[in-house]
């Protein structure tokens, strides 16, 4: 197993989210809703493992399988659908990676994982302690990738809960 390398922030994650959303848009064009930066690179002083994840919300459920068969032609690996009726791809660069979350606009998914960056962004001891659970997890963990992301979830539940109390 690969260990879990959580880093400190890089200010170059939000170029990097923009160079992979501007191809993400020419290669989708009008299929796509929106495109957004979530995940631990979003959040301004946050650690975390150097993986760029964006959300990216077609026009339609109808417009999802020509926005996947077009992201599967990209060079990006597919990852199977675990019934959320979201698809996932991931691409490695040297020194960062990618996640693509794709799915249709009726997903809850994308509005919980905006409100938990935007929570931790303006929340910024809350995000200090999700940082010091983070590189504690990825000690722990050893490598098992389920163990490190299981870890979080109590933590990114309760936060999404108190996003939502305050809108």
């Amino acid at each position: 197993m690969r260990a879990i390398n959580v880093v400190d922030y890089d200010p170059c994650w939000p170029l990097l989210f923009a160079e992979i959303s501007a191809e993400i848009s020419i290669l989708l064009g009008d299929l796509v809703l929106s495109i957004a930066h979530i995940g631990s690179t979003s959040v301004p002083g946050l650690a975390a493992k150097p993986k760029i994840d964006l959300d990216i919300v077609t026009i339609s459920d109808d417009a999802l399988p020509t926005a996947i068969d077009a992201v599967r032609t990209a060079d990006f690996i597919f990852h199977v659908d675990r019934g959320e009726k979201r698809w996932a791809f991931t691409r490695d660069h040297e020194g960062y990676g990618s996640k693509l979350y794709l799915c249709g606009p009726g997903n809850r998914a994308p509005r919980e994982r905006i409100r938990f960056r935007d929570y931790l962004r303006d929340h910024p001891e809350r995000a200090r302690a999700y940082a010091e659970l983070k590189r504690r997890l990825a000690v722990e963990a050893g490598g098992d990738r389920d163990f490190y992301t299981g870890g979080k979830t109590e933590f990114v539940s309760e936060t999404v809960r108190l996003a939502a109390l305050r809108t």
